[in-house]
């Protein structure tokens, strides 16, 4: 296009003032495109310096800790405010294993509800069951908090506890008295708060499976079932990792609902009716009455053990979903 066709002239002939520097503009670089672009890059870039200056301050307001335990904190047991000795081994076990079981719990509910939501259930029931489940996501965590201490806790102590005990106390998962208070507890507390994430983000990737897949399935005589089976779940398998990854991340950080039904006794137990204690639960209970720079070092020590834990866990989950969308990319061309 001619350079006189391209910028507009008043109709005595001279160019605006308002065009001459939109060509300025373009001449220099500075156009809408790369204005964009810059500050995207910025934004983009401004996520990792705010994650660094965290490790940074984390890393920095730990070193009493690490400088005095190093290794040993990690596999310490002990903790003792007043001898100053400090252990993280039994809250790593805690967030560990509360998340781990809650999303093993977790998983087959949320995909089975968002299955019945997207496949079986009618529109307007679908629908209606959608929005109890984001209705689920929206409460806050201290409400589930109040309702697991006040009621869920009796209820285990005084029914399932005892029942548990009673047909599966050979087993040393239900051994001990009945607490109420305990990792069964913050297990089913987180399961109940993961469900509604799990669910909502399955029942996203179900919806965006193609049609076609279904009506090629049923097409070949497969029932809902093995159409389910065969054509819908393996076609949103990577989203759906990618959901539960998404409901790990939440249980490992929860700490109020935790906190309120866990016990918060440090100790490693494998019986689920034994208190337990978790990193975010310790960090809320502790660091507001630290009796000692190094106590609060030592939480802050558990701080930075959470945030590089997390980082690892959703590090492994991106590989994870690289390693199995590269392999269903390969089974394509093949």
């Amino acid at each position: 296009m001619p350079q006189m066709d391209f910028y507009r002239r008043r109709p005595g002939g001279t160019v605006s003032d308002v065009t001459a520097s939109h060509r300025w503009k373009i001449e220099k670089g500075l156009s809408g495109d790369f204005i964009f672009k810059a500050v995207t890059v910025l934004f983009a870039f401004s996520i990792l310096v705010i994650l660094m200056l965290m490790l940074y301050e984390m890393v920095s307001q730990s070193l009493p800790s690490l400088r005095k335990f190093g290794g040993h904190f990690i596999t310490g047991m002990e903790w003792d405010a007043v001898q100053e000795n400090f252990g993280a081994l039994p809250f790593i076990y805690g967030s560990v294993v509360s998340s781990i079981l809650a999303l093993l719990l977790a998983t087959p509910l949320a995909v089975g509800t968002a299955l019945f939501i997207t496949e079986i259930a009618p529109r307007r029931l679908g629908g209606f069951a959608a929005s109890l489940v984001e209705l689920l996501a929206a409460i806050p965590s201290v409400i589930y908090g109040l309702w697991g201490i006040l009621i869920m806790t009796p209820w285990l102590q005084q029914t399932v506890q005892p029942l548990l005990q009673k047909y599966l106390g050979f087993l040393p998962f239900f051994d001990g008295p009945a607490y109420g208070v305990s990792m069964l507890a913050g297990v089913l507390i987180l399961m109940i708060m993961v469900v509604p994430i799990i669910t909502s983000i399955t029942k996203e990737v179900l919806m965006a499976v193609p049609r076609s897949q279904r009506e090629a399935a049923i097409a070949l005589g497969a029932t809902r079932w093995e159409m389910i089976r065969m054509a819908v779940l393996p076609y949103g398998k990577s989203g759906i990792l990618g959901a539960v990854i998404l409901g790990l991340g939440r249980a490992i950080g929860e700490t109020m609902a935790v906190t309120m039904v866990i016990g918060n006794n440090p100790q490693i137990s494998l019986s689920l009716f034994s208190p337990a204690y978790t990193m975010p639960s310790v960090i809320a209970n502790e660091f507001a009455e630290a009796s000692s720079p190094l106590h609060s070092a030592a939480l802050m020590n558990i701080g930075l053990l959470l945030l590089v834990i997390t980082l690892i866990i959703n590090a492994l989950a991106r590989l994870l979903l690289w390693s199995m969308s590269r392999g269903a990319a390969r089974g394509t061309k093949l």
